[in-house]
């Protein structure tokens, strides 16, 4: 039961009485009188639990886009519903407009939605909904959370689709040359042509000349259909926050526009999340589908806070891929993890697949770097300074220990990690290296 405003004001009105016959007689029939009619509007009252409620499924979400979610309330007490409705959804569905005013007639319907913009990945969630009902006087209500379980799922928000145009039109521009100068492993046969100055003479095809008078040699362009395999680090180094954003959110983003680019590309795209164990994969969707399915794999994943397991990811990879492929590992340059799990079998990897190492840069290290620069510097300024270019000098070193592996290295703040990365692979294409 809940008192409204109303029955508040029938106490207060009690003290009219009071001041005209000041007497203990007069407050204790004021009082019962209020009782009894404060009773009598409950019993009146409808029962939430007689009322009907069915949800309405809310299609995906990305991060940060609206969407709603609707109740479909039919009233099946006998008597007209008059009160208020609470959809009560977990904080981070970024719910609006759950609180809804009820005035429904017996044996209708009435549809009630509650706009969501949701702040985070996953499942998000609602279970009970709470109903306050008023009787007819208006006095006292019925309150009851009613069972009516719904989930969003929220997908990732693939921020950096809008570049996908122009890495598009650079694709073209890299298909529609006539020729890679460098007869570079992973290349196939395009066209003959005419010996210019400066042509590699390992690109003449003798036969061709020795039917010509010319000196003949062939072109190549990059191969399509190429292996790519991306693996995600979803262990404890992908938890770290970066602007209030976790990096695995970030590389979520590079994943996905990598994903769409080198699809477009030809090339077979599979992903593999995980860190002790494989949390999510992706391999041997159709080229239309990889994309969609490459973001729901990912709406679900969450840091883990173990270490990851390497030597499992990429024995996951191996079985995979039989051939030699790209495999990009998006995962934080931390010295430590590094050093202690990631090189010890990276070394092996390297030997069979080309690989490139994509991480997240932490741009508040560049700026405490700057602040000792500035006036007035304060201790604690110089302190900072200090450790962040400690911390970018280790970052350095380990990318240099990569990079003598054959490693490439691609390390950028979130919002210039896909880019970059999506220019490293276009660059390996332009010159035949995949």
């Amino acid at each position: 039961m809940a008192l409204t405003g109303r029955a508040v004001l029938l106490v207060l009105l009690g003290l009219i009485p009071a001041v005209i016959a000041p007497n203990a007689l007069t407050v204790r029939l004021w009082i019962v009188a209020c009782v009894a009619l404060i009773g009598i509007d409950v019993f009146w009252a409808p029962r939430p639990q007689r009322v009907r409620l069915e949800r309405t499924p809310t299609p995906p979400l990305r991060r940060g886009q609206t969407g709603q979610s609707t109740l479909l309330l039919t009233n099946e007490t006998g008597r007209r519903l008059r009160g208020t409705l609470r959809d009560a959804w977990q904080p981070s569905s970024g719910a609006s407009g759950e609180r809804h005013r009820l005035d429904v007639a017996r044996g209708s319907s009435v549809e009630l939605t509650t706009t969501l913009r949701p702040t985070r990945r996953g499942d998000r969630l609602t279970d009970l909904v709470t109903m306050r009902l008023t009787g007819p006087l208006g006095l006292a209500a019925r309150q009851a959370s009613l069972a009516c379980p719904g989930a969003v799922r929220v997908l990732p928000e693939f921020a950096s689709q809008q570049h996908l145009p122009r890495f598009l039109a650079q694709l073209r521009e890299l298909d529609g040359r006539s020729a890679v100068r460098t007869r570079g492993q992973g290349t196939e046969f395009d066209s003959l042509r005419d010996y210019v100055p400066g042509d590699d003479v390992r690109s003449i095809d003798w036969r061709a000349t020795a039917r010509r008078t010319a000196v003949v040699v062939r072109t190549w362009q990059p191969e399509r259909d190429r292996h790519i395999v991306i693996v995600l680090d979803t262990s404890r180094t992908s938890a770290g926050r970066i602007a209030d954003v976790p990096r695995l959110d970030a590389a979520m983003d590079a994943a996905l526009l990598l994903t769409a680019l080198a699809t477009r590309a030809g090339d077979r795209v599979d992903l593999l999340a995980g860190d002790r164990e494989l949390r999510a994969e992706v391999s041997g969707a159709r080229s239309s589908d990889r994309l969609h399915h490459s973001i729901e794999a990912m709406a679900t994943l969450e840091p883990a806070l173990v270490e990851a397991n390497w030597s499992r990811l990429f024995a996951a990879v191996a079985e995979r891929s039989r051939g030699r492929a790209l495999v990009v590992l998006l995962t934080p340059i931390e010295p430590a993890s590094v050093s202690e799990s990631l090189l010890p079998a990276l070394s092996v990897l390297a030997r069979r697949h080309q690989i490139i190492v994509a991480s997240v840069q932490d741009p508040g290290l560049q700026a405490m770097t700057e602040l000792a620069e500035t006036a007035p510097v304060q201790p604690a300024d110089v302190y900072d300074a200090a450790a962040a270019t400690q911390a970018r000098n280790a970052r350095t070193r380990t990318a240099e220990v990569l990079a003598k592996l054959g490693v490439h290295v691609v390390d950028s703040p979130p919002q210039q990690l896909p880019l970059d990365l999506c220019e490293h692979y276009l660059a390996l294409k332009a010159r035949g290296a995949l």
